[in-house]
């Protein structure tokens, strides 16, 4: 089997990577840079493109892949920018149309749990997406555009609502990567919100296996969310990752006021059996 990944040298990316690595397929690392990845296994191959400026035979290029894992998607962690749906959206459809157009008969996508807006509780598959902030609109609007592809040239398509996650390569600017630069200064204290906010946390290293899982099985799954469907507040969290890491830091609550993108209480609801494999 012929695996592309897009956004390779991404926080996500990199773990899918690693865990392509304990099955035997063919891997091409696709990347704007391929510096950030010099130091993958060598056995993957690593293409290096912007997903806006390809050849029209790009697919050929990455080697008639089987399956595509799309991870790529720009301007992150800004989610109210309107280049998601000004820039980003267009370019990450006519990239994705075209390898269908070309003969990719599997597609593997990362959505995101902003699709389902400002919902509480735990939130289905089911659920109508009411995305309120730019880059969930243009999230859900890509997968609905892929969507209608499919009805002029059929292909697989899983399309997996990523939740929160935590680890090793995560942005600067992430809750964990933030609590980490902390200790590592000797700070005493950490300034964080009130905390009470439910989410549901994954590492990232059980999403990237989940992601290899869906995406080896090259079926049409639709929509599936990829979460633990355990709710937990992030006070509670911080406070595992401190008692977990051995880390001494006292929490400064309700430094910072909640964001205003996101309801105070949602999680994943885990009813997908492929999921459950």
């Amino acid at each position: 089997m012929k695996v592309a990944v897009t956004g390779a040298s991404g926080f996500v990316g990199r773990h899918v990577l690693d865990a392509l690595r304990m099955y035997d397929v063919e891997v091409v690392a696709v990347t704007r840079n391929r510096l950030r990845l010099s130091e993958i296994d060598p056995s993957i191959r690593i293409v290096e493109m912007d997903i806006g400026d390809y050849d029209n035979n790009i697919f050929q290029q990455l080697g008639c892949p089987d399956v595509l894992i799309h991870l790529a998607w720009d301007g992150l962690p800004n989610y109210k920018s309107l280049n998601h749906f000004e820039i980003e959206l267009p370019r990450q459809y006519q990239f994705l149309k075209h390898m269908v157009e070309s003969g990719l008969p599997s597609m593997f996508v990362t959505g995101t749990c902003f699709e389902y807006g400002m919902q509480s509780g735990p939130l289905s598959t089911e659920l109508i997406p009411q995305p309120n902030n730019t880059y969930g609109y243009a999230k859900n609007s890509l997968r609905q555009q892929l969507q209608y592809l499919k009805s002029t040239r059929p292909y697989n398509l899983t399309w997996a609502r990523l939740f929160y996650m935590y680890g090793e390569g995560q942005s600067a600017l992430s809750l964990y990567s933030k609590l980490k630069e902390a200790v590592l200064r000797g700070d005493k204290v950490f300034n964080m919100s009130g905390g009470e906010q439910l989410r549901d946390y994954l590492p990232v290293t059980e999403v990237a296996q989940q992601i290899v899982c869906l995406a080896k099985s090259q079926s049409d799954l639709g929509v599936v969310n990829l979460c633990s469907g355990k709710p937990i507040s992030v006070r509670n969290l911080v406070e595992k990752w401190l008692e977990d890491n051995g880390w001494d830091m006292n929490l400064n609550f309700a430094y910072y006021s909640y964001p205003d993108y996101e309801p105070m209480a949602f999680w994943g609801d885990k009813t997908n059996p492929e999921l459950e494999a």
